[in-house]
């Protein structure tokens, strides 16, 4: 089983109306507390890179650039990957303070605990950090589901609409492909996988964009109704 995040395994609202408010309320002030921490400056450089400033003028930043930068980002709904790990850094001080709990639709536990009783091996391909997903997963409304995961993969792997990115976890996964499940809620993403050669689902969950029909994916509104053979 892969499992995406956002409108899968959890809503796209916690997301966009708890996560994110949360990484611009604390930006400013993290990056001036942490600006010289090696985590830190390790995702400014991937932010760096991803913006292409290696070159430019830029090249001697100072916090409030990267701030600049990643607001952008946000705004634009860029899934950058040094965006990703400083968001990750950041929503790690509301994760272990208690102050986030990330949802979980109510079928998730359930199910996780299920595939992992039958033998299934199941992990996460997500947008987000694998720090993040980790955090997440680590601090949910339903306690510690971490456990239920065997592996996470990010965009370091490549984008999620890329045919070549599932066929790089398949091989992580040490399965031929047709014997891997990617449930997600994003067109894209399922065509890539079942392009690789992976079984795919699409998740229909509560505040998810409507999807036209004749995509040509099984669909499921919960966990539960999945059958294996």
């Amino acid at each position: 089983m892969l499992l995406d995040i956002e409108g899968t395994t959890s809503s796209i609202s916690f997301v966009y109306d708890v996560m994110f408010p949360f990484v611009r309320r604390e930006l400013d002030g993290w990056l001036e507390e942490n600006w010289g921490s090696a985590a830190c400056q390790a995702a400014c450089e991937q932010i760096t890179h991803d913006a292409g400033w290696e070159d430019s003028r830029r090249q001697i930043l100072r916090p409030q650039d990267i701030s600049d930068e990643v607001v952008r980002l946000m705004d634009d709904d860029v899934k950058a990957t040094g965006l990703k790990q400083l968001q990750g850094l950041i929503w790690e001080s509301g994760f272990t303070s208690g102050e986030m709990l990330a949802h979980v639709y109510e079928d998730v536990p359930g199910a996780l605990l299920n595939w992992n009783a039958n033998g299934l091996d199941v992990r996460i391909y997500s947008s987000g950090g694998i720090a993040a997903q980790k955090l997440f997963f680590g601090h949910t409304e339903f306690g510690n589901l971490l456990p239920q995961f065997n592996g996470h993969y990010d965009t370091t792997t490549g984008s999620k609409k890329d045919q070549a990115s599932y066929a790089a976890i398949a091989c992580e996964f040490d399965l031929p492909a047709g014997e891997i499940v990617f449930l997600s809620d994003v067109i894209a993403e399922l065509d890539a996988a079942r392009a690789a050669g992976m079984q795919t689902c699409l998740c229909i969950r509560p505040g998810n964009k409507p999807i036209e029909p004749g995509h040509g994916h099984p669909a499921v509104s919960n966990f539960a109704h999945l059958e294996f053979v």
